[in-house]
């Protein structure tokens, strides 16, 4: 692989892991997270 490929790839990588990482930290910060594990819980 040439290196500019492989630039791409590590930057494609960053940009889908940092956006999941933004998304659960989001989810987090709104509470839906733990409003699902206490409904959870009083099943």
């Amino acid at each position: 692989m040439s290196a500019s490929a492989i630039v791409m790839m590590l930057v494609a990588m960053l940009v889908i892991w940092g956006g999941l990482g933004l998304a659960v930290v989001s989810l987090i910060r709104h509470g839906a997270v733990e409003e699902r594990a206490e409904h959870r819980r009083d099943l």
